[in-house]
Parts: structure tokens; C-alpha cells; sequence
């Protein structure tokens, strides 16, 4: 695991689920500017753009693929969007469960939260994201922690 994603873990007892903010296949804007967190990561289309490397990495990862056998992957690609573009300060409104409540008897445990992280940040870097934009985002996700995560 990265020397990032650890000081991520341990500086926050970092979080999980959901993804992420970058751009699509042109040049990103993120970290120019001094815009919210969603303005300087590329707003919406690069939410996008980096969910869905997200996913695909989730899917790829054998560590935790399993855990979303059943998804509604598109439904699931929509929520994380919304979550992502509400939390940095766009004009998204996400209307999927409270973290607690869904994932409650899961089962999630630190070394699953930690693969989601891996590949969260796997997506970021693909896009070129800055440490600054992800070390906020990765914060704002990673309050989620205690919500998700039933294993220590």
C-alpha cells in the first residue's frame, strides 16, 4: 500500500465507499483556481469520469469485487456521483441511504475500506488530481469511516 493511502487510513481512520473527482480524457483543472473543492476538481463531468474508473478498478479488485455481485451498477455509479458532487460543494443533491443505515450488517471490514481507498485513489491519480484536491476529498469521504466499517 502507498505511503498516501496509509497517511490517509491513519489520519482519519480513513473512509470508504465512494469516489472521487477529476477530469475526463482533457486536461484537468484541478488544484488551478481557488474555487470549492468541486469547482477545482472539474465539476460534474470529471466526478463522472473518475467514478467510473473507480468502479472499474472495483471490479477488478478480487479483494472486494465479490461485495457487489448483485449491485445495481449503474444505480450504484449515479449515487456515488451525487454523494461526490453534494460533498465538494456542488449543486448535486444525493437522495441515496445514510451510510449507517446501508451498509449496516455487511460486515465491512478496515482491510475492505482500505482496497475501496486503493482504488479510489488508483482513479485520481489517472486523472492527474492533485495531493490537495484528493487528501480533501479523501477527508470528507473518510468520515464515513465509522458508518461503513463493522470490522475493525
Amino acid at each position: 500500500m502507498n505511503v498516501f493511502v496509509k497517511s490517509v487510513n491513519v489520519y482519519m481512520a480513513m473512509g470508504l465507499l465512494l469516489t472521487a473527482v477529476a477530469c475526463s480524457t482533457v486536461e484537468s483543472p484541478a488544484g488551478k483556481g481557488t474555487g470549492s473543492l468541486y469547482d477545482r476538481l472539474g465539476e460534474k463531468a470529471a466526478i463522472t469520469a473518475v467514478v467510473d474508473e473507480f468502479v472499474g478498478n472495483v471490479a477488478k479488485d478480487a479483494r472486494i469485487n465479490g461485495r457487489f455481485a448483485n449491485t445495481d451498477i449503474p444505480k450504484l455509479k449515479g449515487h456515488l456521483v451525487d454523494q461526490i458532487c453534494t460533498a465538494t460543494g456542488g449543486p448535486c443533491t444525493y437522495t441515496g441511504r445514510d451510510m449507517k443505515t446501508l451498509h449496516a450488517g455487511m460486515r465491512i471490514s478496515d482491510a475492505d475500506f482500505s482496497a475501496l481507498v486503493e482504488d479510489l485513489v488508483l482513479a485520481l491519480n489517472k486523472f492527474n488530481v492533485p495531493e490537495t484536491e484528493q487528501s480533501e476529498l479523501l477527508a470528507l469521504l473518510g468520515s464515513m469511516y465509522s458508518d461503513i466499517v463493522e470490522i475493525p
